[in-house]
């Protein structure tokens, strides 16, 4: 099975989460509070999805 795509979102979550981590205080009060959770929910499914196709892999 291509785990490209996999690949290619986890690395744009842990980007996201990275650059709203470094910029964190130039993103308006507003729009901080909701972007950290997307950005946390994105992370946390990317997680899942390299832990799934770990445990796939052998399959």
């Amino acid at each position: 099975m291509d785990y490209s795509a996999t690949l290619i979102f986890a690395i744009a979550s842990f980007g996201l989460a990275a650059v709203l981590i470094w910029q964190r205080r130039a993103i308006p009060e507003r729009l901080r509070r909701g972007m950290a959770i997307i950005s946390l929910i994105l992370v946390a499914f990317a997680f899942f999805l390299i832990v799934y196709a770990f445990f796939s892999a052998g399959t």
